[in-house]
């Protein structure tokens, strides 16, 4: 009988073998923003579905345009919308077929910092971090971030500023603010994936800009939320537009989209930085996949499909442990009747 069970156990397991190596390879490939989340959502929906495994680079939102608009993978993902060059360019590209934009969580750019001796959350109008990212403000004891700070002792040190090195949705998120808060930073710098940096040195991916932040003294960043989480290391409340100071967390990033939400174009490109409301948190974001509206592969097609009815009901449970906030019903429903648009 052990003798039988053991075979038995053995077929199995080579039949899971077998199962593995015929799914349906989906390859996607864009956003650090998300990634944590899209890890987690694939292996789970792979548990769920083991005809299908899906394979996600995390190699930033510029990247993800490319790879999606030249026919490399089969998905992007972006933190910042595409615009209408890149539009066209997919169309002219592929025949004039579309590309549809998906939310699938929302999140934040957090400043996140590593000043030796202070391990507090910091306040930072928008005129300091855009100061600091421009180049102006150099000091941490400045007055503009000093008189925010009162009673902190903040150094003499010149100011180490990290941004992103590769083409970024964080970034689109962060100089989507910065151009909206402060006319020079729109006039001199503007928002992209990819912009002139005015200062500062450069780092690649989430991970990046994390790592170099965590190891130079007297640096400041720009980070998704759940890197900063994750890795423990203080993160700054924001001035928004009420007024008030406001740190990122579910309930301000939510707060951040209840404009939007009700008011959702119908291809979903839409910003929510400096969104109003006294408890929303101004650097919040959507962030997209990017789903080709003609597939060749009709497989590859019905398991992306399924894959978004999955990620809109039950995918939707598991992104707060991660720090990301759920879409709103109103999105959820919106994005439900356009998965049917992909053909």
């Amino acid at each position: 009988m052990k003798r039988f069970v053991g075979l038995a156990v053995g077929v199995l397991a080579l039949w899971a073998l077998v199962l593995a190596d015929n799914a349906l390879l989906i390859n996607g490939a864009g956003a650090t923003f998300p990634y944590p989340i899209y890890s987690k959502w694939f292996d789970v929906y792979h548990t769920k579905n083991p005809n299908f495994q899906f394979n996600y680079q995390s190699v930033g939102s510029g990247a993800g345009i490319k790879q999606v608009t030249e026919g490399t993978v089969d998905f992007g993902a972006t933190d910042g919308p595409m615009n209408d060059d890149q539009l066209k360019a997919f169309q002219d590209k592929h025949n004039g077929t579309g590309i549809l934009h998906f939310p699938t969580v929302l999140g934040a750019d957090v400043p996140t910092y590593n000043i030796p001796g202070v391990t507090g959350a910091l306040n930072f109008t928008p005129e300091a971090l855009a100061g600091i990212f421009l180049g102006k403000v150099t000091k941490w004891n400045d007055p503009a971030i000093a008189g925010s700070n009162k009673g902190v002792n903040l150094p003499a040190e010149d100011i180490i500023v990290v941004h992103r090195s590769d083409g970024s949705g964080t970034t689109y998120i962060w100089t989507d603010y910065l151009s909206k808060v402060s006319d020079e930073w729109k006039t001199k710098v503007g928002k992209g994936t990819s912009v002139n940096w005015p200062t500062g040195i450069g780092g690649k991916g989430n991970e990046g800009v994390m790592g170099s932040v965590k190891t130079t003294p007297n640096a400041i960043g720009y980070v998704e939320l759940i890197y900063a989480v994750q890795n423990n290391i203080p993160y700054g409340s924001v001035r928004n537009s009420s007024g008030n100071f406001v740190k990122a967390d579910l309930a301000s990033v939510t707060a951040a989209a209840a404009g939007a939400a009700k008011e959702m174009p119908d291809d979903f490109r839409v910003s929510i930085t400096n969104a109003a409301g006294s408890k929303a948190y101004p650097i919040s974001s959507f962030t997209w996949l990017l789903i080709p509206q003609k597939f060749q592969d009709g497989g590859k097609r019905d398991a992306i499909k399924g894959f978004l009815q999955w990620m809109l009901n039950d995918g939707q449970n598991s992104v707060e442990a991660l720090s990301y906030a759920k879409l709103p019903k109103e999105v959820v429903e919106k994005e439900k009747k356009a998965i049917n648009s992909i053909q």
